[in-house]
């Protein structure tokens, strides 16, 4: 893998890295917006869109062991016996997490959990379990793929992950739309089918778009390097830990906002707020393999990272700013999406609150970049812990002691959390940081 020198890294370089990653998010961005719009099509679009949005919940949840997958093979596979040892670590966790989801499927223990615990509705919840039945196969395909764009991405193959989402996106607009052409099946039905039709076939197509980095691997054994089972276990446990524990917060949101006022209003907007949002907080999403891949072994990219990292976060925030307070928000709320005109003003205000993550997950993503790029994975853990926590508090007295619509209530907490994770992890990424800026003088 190529690395630059603090003066042969220029802005264009890192543009033209980042770009296909970027434009692989912004592309995933877009599933989200144009499913719900499908759904706010059909009948009773307020229960499906709600039903979907904690459908997805839940998947994100189960998959978030292997979310990190794709940081930890830029990182690690540097030769064949590296991608052997991570390509059968990513399957025994696949494996793990599909067999967690068919137990939560089981209807007393779903039920449970959907009804007994979180609340919810018995119409979102059927069909809530009729989503995730369709959603089983997104956890381990999810895995698989970011494994193999994880290996794309050290080996300088941004594009080739584009393409990758080219072909889920087309193949999810193409189910999609073919369901809703043909068939009357519920919109969550609709949605679900073209989630799960769209990563099988981004899977399939990034293992095929790596087989030549995987000869090259094989025939280039001159400096293959040994890593064991239990360095590439105490290396991404911490990252496994963090998406966990960041996606697992999702269903205690939507408990909490299953006890505040208007509860189902709430539910249903949020996944089309939440997709608005990730269109903009892609760009942040994206950088952190940017980060890990080009800073360098001895830093030497680090400051020009970092200045395109605080250029990028002051354009997407800018940006959605610009949306949230202008009538664009209600064309988008209204036309784009899909939403009733009592929706799309329930809608308004949580977006003018949430304008700013855009800017603090590119901060985060940039922070995760230094630590994982220098195997310093063990504070990233404790700082999605206090972000999760940090939601809870803020989320719990929004709703019981201040009384706020649900989500309304779930924007503040979202970027207070926020806040609470970019704190923790100055420290540690000053620390690297202030080692780079001595060499660099």
């Amino acid at each position: 893998m190529k690395q630059y020198s603090s003066t042969e890294l220029t802005n264009s370089k890192i543009f033209k890295f980042w770009l296909p990653l970027a434009a692989t998010w912004l592309m995933m961005s877009v599933e989200g917006p144009f499913i719900a719009a499908i759904i706010a099509r059909l009948p009773e679009p307020k229960f499906n869109l709600a039903a979907y949005g904690v459908a997805f919940s839940f998947a994100l949840v189960i998959e978030a062991p292997v979310i990190m997958i794709m940081s930890a093979s830029t990182a690690l596979v540097k030769d064949n016996f590296s991608f052997n040892k991570l390509r059968n670590f990513t399957y025994i966790i696949n494996g793990t997490i599909t067999g967690l989801m068919l137990i939560f499927l089981i209807p007393p223990i779903f039920d449970y959990i959907t009804l007994d615990l979180i609340s919810l509705p018995k119409e979102v919840v059927n069909l809530t379990h009729l989503a995730c039945i369709i959603l089983l196969p997104w956890p381990g395909t999810i895995g698989y793929r970011r494994f193999y764009q994880g290996i794309m991405i050290r080996h300088n193959h941004t594009r080739r992950v584009a393409y990758g989402t080219v072909v889920r996106l087309s193949m999810m607009a193409a189910t999609a739309l073919f369901l809703y052409l043909n068939f009357e099946f519920d919109g969550v039905v609709v949605g679900a089918s073209a989630l799960s039709a769209g990563v099988t076939f981004e899977a399939i197509a990034s293992k095929l778009m790596s087989l030549d980095i995987l000869n090259s691997l094989r025939e280039n054994k001159s400096a293959e390097t040994s890593i064991s089972y239990k360095e590439i276990f105490t290396f991404y446990y911490p990252l496994a830990l963090t998406s966990m524990l960041g996606l697992g917060v999702h269903p205690f949101v939507t408990f909490f906002i299953g006890q505040s006022r208007m509860a189902i209003e709430s539910l249903a907007v949020l996944p089309v707020i939440n997709s608005l949002v990730f269109i903009f907080r892609s760009a942040g999403l994206s950088f952190q393999e940017v980060g890990i891949a080009l800073v360098g072994d001895k830093g030497e990219g680090f400051v020009q990272l970092r200045k395109f990292a605080r250029n990028l976060a002051l354009v997407v925030a800018g940006l959605l700013i610009i949306i949230s307070i202008s009538p664009l928000s209600e064309l988008w709320f209204r036309d784009v999406s899909g939403l009733s005109a009592e929706l799309t003003r329930f809608a308004l205000l949580p977006l003018i609150i949430i304008s700013i993550m855009p800017a603090l997950t590119v901060t985060v993503s940039f922070q995760r970049s230094i630590l994982v790029a220098f195997k310093n994975t063990s504070p990233i853990t404790p700082a999605t812990a206090i972000e999760v926590v940090g939601i809870l508090i803020v989320l719990y007295l929004c709703i019981t002691g201040f009384n706020l619509v649900g989500a309304v209530a779930a924007m503040v907490a979202f970027i207070v959390g926020r806040l609470g994770a970019i704190l923790y992890l100055s420290p540690p990424y000053s620390k690297i940081a202030k080692q780079f800026m001595n060499k660099n003088k």
